[in-house]
């Protein structure tokens, strides 16, 4: 039994080491792929990807995200306690799931984990949004975020969603064409932001007020 219990905690430790290794080197390398590129690739979609340093990406799409996913992230450490209160409380009411994730909790999802709803990989999506907030500057988080989020089947990261839908550099992204790129971040296989419904062109008018609010209180300003 002993013996099995330190080929355990060996394995543990192995597992703690890697991680922590693999979250070093993605602060300073990017992400050559991610798993659920490959699980995509593997399923007959393309690969379009552009890897742009966030300098190079419109500042109007950093202010979107922001604006849709996540308005606090500047200020929390990883996890938004009180969204994820309210999901709960949501999803217990039997209404339409909703997730509490935050910017950096989709990052940590989208560069190192496959796509799953198990506890198991909620677990591993905690620890490796720990690590990644520990290790890396919130810069650094949206610069990664942005360069690997799907944005259409087999189109990621901004550089490539930005010359895909608008035909232009994400560099020279209109505040509207921003808007629009994040309204579609929670469904982009079934959504576009070049020709949307009336659902994603409402919404991206509400994100478009929201920006407003976030260059006016700063709420972007650890990415600047």
């Amino acid at each position: 039994m002993r013996r099995w219990l330190r080929w355990l905690l060996a394995g543990v430790a192995g597992l703690v080491a890697f991680s922590v290794l693999w979250a070093a080197l993605y602060r300073v390398v990017p992400p050559p792929a991610t798993p659920l590129m490959l699980i995509r690739a593997a399923g007959g979609a393309g690969l379009d990807r552009d890897w742009e340093p966030l300098d190079r990406i419109s500042p109007l799409l950093v202010q979107a995200v922001l604006a849709s996913e996540d308005t606090g992230f500047c200020g929390h450490g990883g996890f938004d306690w009180a969204a994820i209160e309210d999901a709960f409380e949501e999803n217990e009411t039997g209404k339409r799931l909703r997730g509490g994730s935050t910017i950096s909790q989709q990052t940590a999802k989208n560069a190192f984990l496959w796509p799953d709803r198990s506890w198991t990989r909620k677990g591993a999506e905690t620890w490796f949004t720990l690590l990644i907030e520990s290790l890396w500057p919130k810069r650094r988080i949206m610069e990664v975020y942005l360069n690997i989020v799907e944005w259409d089947d087999g189109v990621y990261g901004a550089e490539a969603a930005a010359r895909h839908h608008f035909h232009k550099p994400a560099a020279a992204l209109t505040r509207h064409e921003a808007a629009l790129l994040a309204v579609v971040l929670p469904n982009p296989r079934n959504w576009s932001p070049s020709r949307p419904g009336a659902y994603v062109a409402r919404r991206a008018g509400v994100i478009e007020r929201r920006m407003a609010v976030v260059r006016r209180d700063g709420l972007d300003d650890c990415v600047q």
